[in-house]
């Protein structure tokens, strides 16, 4: 008695659930329509997924067990099949068969029990600026020629990913998601060591010799910071809780400030001066 359906999932007769699932999803992933795009394929992905919700219901199989290809009046399943074109949807006719009219065969998009076996999610790279990586903020994103607004939370990492719901691809009414794989831009002013930053300030050297308060602007606000006497090349001053927001523990981070003294041109000084400082500089 031959078994066709076993034969359209290239599984022997005997195949159990897992042996016959393996072969549905390799098969469907060859001949899904969003990855083969002739039609050949395409009939071919029909007839796999009508035998697979077949064998992959214990009812349904037990009864094709029982009676085989006599089901398709001697046909083989793939004739049967190709006969039916132009003369209903080979689900419905099976479904007929089987006495099983409440219950889906799945068509184009199905899988048993309404699983996917190629997935409608997707995936795509998003490049965001620096200052909205630390701060947050919305940020536009075009994919296959829709555009909207997605919000990139505070202390977001590079790399990091964002779901966002129902934008991935589409299929017999079933939507995936798309997953943002962020990019953060580089800052010429700030680098970042995770949830702590740095920046460079430029000073003079009577503030490096003398001390003084000067202003700083950070990312968040503009604070003062006092700089000490003798402050020393490349120094670095901590301003506390001015750096990343840690978005686990919402705990933020510290800001490093490194200083670069700026030495003054000699031509600058007069003579009396620059003598002066021969004379006395160690």
């Amino acid at each position: 008695m031959s078994k066709s359906l076993y034969e359209t999932l290239e599984v022997n007769d005997n195949a159990n659930t897992p042996e016959i699932k393996k072969a549905y999803k390799r098969l469907a992933k060859k001949y899904h329509p969003d990855l083969n795009k002739t039609q050949a394929a395409e009939d071919k992905f029909k007839e796999i997924n009508a035998a697979y919700e077949v064998l992959s219901d214990t009812s349904k199989k037990s009864k094709y067990d029982q009676f085989g290809d006599s089901m398709f009046g001697g046909q083989n399943f793939h004739d049967f099949s190709q006969g039916q074109q132009g003369g209903g949807d080979i689900n419905d006719i099976l479904n007929s068969m089987f006495n099983n009219s409440n219950q889906g065969f799945g068509g184009m998009g199905g899988g048993f029990g309404g699983h996917m076996p190629i997935s409608l999610d997707i995936e795509a790279k998003l490049n965001i600026n620096f200052n909205v990586a630390i701060l947050g903020g919305k940020q536009s994103v075009s994919i296959n020629g829709n555009s909207f607004s997605v919000k990139v939370p505070k202390g977001t990492h590079n790399k990091d990913k964002m779901r966002i719901k129902g934008q991935g691809k589409s299929l017999n009414g079933e939507k995936g998601d798309l997953y943002l794989v962020i990019y953060i831009n580089a800052s010429y002013e700030y680098s970042r060591d995770g949830d702590d930053l740095e920046k460079s300030i430029n000073i003079s050297l009577k503030d490096a010799l003398f001390g003084e308060k000067i202003a700083i602007q950070t990312l968040y606000k503009e604070v003062k910071l006092k700089l000490p006497v003798n402050t020393k090349q490349n120094q670095k001053f901590r301003i506390k809780e001015l750096g990343v927001e840690n978005r686990k523990t919402k705990k933020i981070g510290d800001l490093y400030v490194k200083v670069n003294i700026l030495l003054p041109k000699l031509e600058d000084f007069n003579d009396e001066f620059l003598d002066l400082l021969k004379k006395n500089l160690p």
